[in-house]
């Protein structure tokens, strides 16, 4: 049976890895790729003409928002997703459970899954392995995420170990379902490593996921808080135990250093509401860091967000007339500060992508770093 997700490695430079995923449906993805977050079947503020403009193959959206809004039966009657949306290319979907737990007040955990009430009307949900595996199924997206127990930072031992017992139950579950009900077929089911900055937990995890043998690996409960240095010490732990051969995402990261430190330690995947939360807020990247729209001084400047920038926002319009938008809250500064962080970043990430097939990451990353910050 020809699988739903292949990964293929193309050049390494040290650990960062330049490579290419194959989907069965004949779509495919160039990595380190940076996924834009479209929690509600939306990413916010752009049109999915805008997505393709800017060249992005691969969104994600989220489990429980969908099953809440527009609903399952709604997600059915169009065949899935991507079809009520409209979007032609890759998906993945996130389980949902990190929001149950989020954004109720009242959760109780059960064996076999998380009970929760919605946080719109608050009415009381379950959602288990198999629920969640039956959702994204009718959801159609490419790669799924079974349900886990992300911890809060900080959490003591005994939360972390109870987080790491409940995970491993339930993604073993998840990969019974996965394959008995042949959804392996066309959707690739990725294991989630925990265990918070504890270095002996994300041990423990990154092996038993790896034994589970799933189409890729991905990298949970981080930065959400926690110190740099304890954050890269978990990535370079995970990635060692973790196999090689098979795509890496590090869940929840968008921020430069983030990004380039890690893909220095060998992280194929990330998605972030930043760059699209920041630029509905008036914070935009450039080629010389961090802009505020808002600013006093920007409001006589015919010059573009970035001088140094083709995006199309950048081509015709100023700086002033964008920070009057922001300013009077009209719906095409968050249009036009969306598009342009889009496009920054996915120029980013296809640099960076060159930077290690030239074997050059190493003074690419240190350029950014010297603007962006270290991370630390």
């Amino acid at each position: 049976m020809k699988q739903p997700l292949t990964f293929n490695l193309e050049k390494k430079d040290n650990s960062a890895r330049a490579g290419l995923l194959k989907f069965k449906s004949g779509l495919t993805v160039e990595t380190p790729v940076f996924m834009p977050v479209g929690t509600q079947a939306t990413v916010k503020s752009v049109t999915q003409e805008d997505l393709e403009e800017i060249g992005y193959k691969l969104i994600l959206t989220n489990t429980y928002h969908l099953y809440l809004r527009p609903g399952l039966e709604i997600v059915e009657s169009f065949k899935g997703i991507k079809n009520f949306m409209s979007w032609k290319h890759a998906m993945l979907t996130d389980s949902g459970g990190y929001q149950a737990f989020s954004l109720s007040d009242l959760i109780k955990y059960r064996q076999n899954g998380v009970e929760f009430k919605s946080h719109l009307d608050g009415s009381s949900h379950l959602f288990s392995p198999e629920k969640v595996l039956d959702i994204q199924n009718i959801i159609q997206s490419d790669i799924v995420m079974p349900i886990d127990d992300c911890a809060p930072y900080p959490a003591d031992q005994k939360r972390l170990k109870e987080s790491l017992d409940r995970t491993h139950r339930w993604i073993a579950e998840s990969k019974k379902i996965w394959l008995e009900k042949n959804y392996n077929e066309n959707q690739a089911l990725f294991g989630i490593v925990q265990g918070g900055v504890d270095i002996n937990f994300r041990k423990e995890s990154s092996k038993f996921i790896a034994e589970l043998d799933l189409p890729g690996s991905a990298l949970g409960g981080l930065s959400v808080g926690e110190k740099n240095k304890d954050f890269l010490e978990a990535i370079a732990v995970c990635n060692e135990y973790l196999p090689a051969e098979k795509p890496r995402y590090l869940m929840g990261v968008g921020s430069i250093p983030e990004i380039l430190n890690s893909v220095a330690l060998g992280i194929d995947m990330m998605d972030c509401v930043l760059p699209t939360r920041n630029a509905r807020n008036g914070q935009v990247f450039t080629s010389k860091g961090k802009l505020n729209l808002r600013n006093e001084k920007n409001k006589l400047l015919e010059t573009p967000i970035d001088e140094n920038c083709s995006c199309r926002v950048c081509k015709r319009y100023s700086l002033g007339y964008i920070r009057h938008l922001h300013k009077t809250k009209e719906i095409l500064a968050y249009n036009l500060s969306t598009y342009h962080n889009l496009y920054f970043m996915k120029q980013f990430m296809e640099n960076l992508r060159v930077s290690i097939i030239s074997g050059k990451f190493e003074d690419y990353r240190k350029k950014w770093l010297e603007i962006f910050g270290s991370g630390s």
